[in-house]
């Protein structure tokens, strides 16, 4: 076996299709032309910040895996992972483990791949909750929105303070990504209670993280805040990605609109490669 750099799009066309509608082996994150060109063609096209793999056994293709690499962070993103053979997944890892010394690793991939599961779980990675993908079908919620506010300098250390941080985008990687982040804040008499981050950028945009205050909830602000990026959006797409066990979650985007889409659910691990 051999990895090979994959520097064009239709050197690899035929085995990217060949897993469309695969139940254990497709990738969740290449479920439509807008992800298959945002996560793999544009990757192939941006070297600087990509590596897109090809493992080869002789001249047959085996794997194919694309990652986001940002060397400053020390943080590689698996953008896309395709293989239904053990060895290529050993072999990317393989190769990561080469190339990315003390870098974090995240992988996305089909909850169902127990290939990539097991090996991962054999590094001793940490798996995140499996989650649900969603996508709007009939979009909007009848919703009074006052106290939904757009971020501003003026919120910006709170809605920071109130952050999850524990994930790649922060509130201030958010805030710095305004070609690709709107976030909306719940105000209360001048405090921030809550926030949702929400892509806009794409036809098909997807909520990042969705946060109210313990203390604040059951107040109807999940919902204030949810309505306002579904009504900014128009008239464009949405999904989500929400985690399997977390009914309340889903319940709320079910009364706005969004359905479970099957085999398209989504398991992140988290791995550090060390020496």
């Amino acid at each position: 076996m051999d990895i090979r750099e994959i520097k064009i799009y239709e050197l690899c066309r035929a085995f990217t299709e060949s897993f469309i509608g695969d139940p254990k082996y497709s990738d969740p994150v290449l479920s439509n032309w807008e992800q298959l060109q945002n996560n793999l063609i544009k990757s192939i096209e941006n070297p600087d910040r990509h590596r897109v793999i090809g493992v080869y056994r002789g001249n047959e293709p085996i794997g194919l895996f694309a990652f986001l690499t940002l060397h400053y962070e020390k943080y590689v993103e698996m953008l896309v992972g395709l293989s239904r053979n053990r060895d290529a997944y050993s072999e990317m890892l393989h190769y990561l483990e080469e190339n990315f010394c003390d870098y974090n690793i995240d992988f996305v991939f089909n909850p169902r791949n127990d290939l990539l599961r097991e090996l991962l779980e054999a590094r001793s990675a940490e798996f995140d909750i499996e989650q649900q993908k969603m996508l709007l079908s009939t979009p909007g919620l009848n919703v009074d929105t006052t106290g939904i506010e757009t971020f501003s300098e003026q919120y910006a250390m709170q809605y920071y303070a109130i952050h999850n941080r524990d994930m790649y985008w922060t509130g201030e990687k958010v805030a710095a990504a305004t070609e690709k982040f709107r976030t909306f804040l719940a105000i209360e008499n001048g405090k921030v209670v809550g926030y949702m981050d929400v892509t806009y950028c794409f036809e098909e945009n997807e909520p990042y993280d969705l946060f109210v205050l313990p203390e604040y909830r059951r107040r109807g602000y999940g919902r204030k805040l949810l309505a306002k990026a579904l009504e900014m959006n128009q008239p464009k797409g949405m999904m989500l990605l929400v985690d399997v066990n977390n009914a309340a979650a889903i319940r709320l985007y079910g009364s706005a609109g969004f359905v479970k889409v099957e085999n398209q659910n989504c398991l992140t691990a988290h791995l550090t490669i060390r020496e």
